[in-house]
């Protein structure tokens, strides 16, 4: 499996032969600059855990699928409504080797109310679980927010020790400035490590091959 950040939350997951699977997660508004839809060669899916902005850019979906009328778009209902009001077909139905799994949006009252929201596990593989810090299982590969308004980077670290992945991809970073990312992702590859977890510490555009 080849993952490649894309800002924020946005990760591109490549699936070589004999799967030939490439899929999209959460591509929002911060991921925009980082991704050119005429440089992708294959996009079977795009996945939307939420309708937040920072993880469904709507211009950004709109130019994905006129590169590719045949992808196939998936999130929970409030994302097939608002991508229906904007012309882009959607579906709250799992596609073959993806399961939907609990992991509800955080609370964020008094801000705002928090949007329905789903877990993706994708290919018995890899867990992707939106804005969420509340959710108890993961696969193999987790892609773990490790800062939000609505979180922290210890509640993060708590929920990593806690499911115990092989692997942990950072998301939900955007807030960060560089310096800040780097001591942070410095600080938490040692974590992990203790626990005897591979914490990847991703820069956006740049691939990592992860071998199960």
């Amino acid at each position: 499996m080849k993952i490649t950040k894309l800002e924020h939350s946005c990760l591109l997951v490549e699936m070589p032969a004999p799967v030939n699977r490439t899929a999209l997660f959460d591509p929002g508004v911060m991921s925009e600059p980082y991704i050119d839809a005429d440089s992708l060669e294959y996009l079977d899916d795009i996945f939307i855990t939420h309708s937040h902005a920072d993880h469904m850019s709507v211009p950004l979906i709109k130019r994905l699928r006129e590169k590719f009328p045949d992808v196939r778009i998936t999130g929970p209902r409030q994302v097939v409504a608002q991508l229906k009001q904007e012309g882009v077909e959607a579906t709250t139905e799992e596609p073959d080797g993806v399961v939907f799994f609990d992991s509800k949006h955080e609370k964020v009252q008094p801000l705002f109310e928090p949007p329905e929201e789903i877990g993706v596990h994708y290919l018995d593989m890899l867990s992707h679980p939106g804005d969420s810090h509340s959710f108890q299982e993961t696969k193999a590969i987790l892609a773990l927010p490790v800062t939000a308004p609505w979180g922290s980077m210890v509640n993060a670290v708590k929920l990593g020790i806690q499911l115990h992945p092989e692997y942990i991809v950072p998301i939900h970073d955007w807030h960060w400035r560089d310096e800040a990312r780097t001591q942070a992702y410095d600080m938490l590859e040692k974590v992990f490590a203790a626990e005897g977890i591979k914490f990847l510490k991703l820069e956006n555009g740049k691939p990592v091959t992860i071998d199960l």
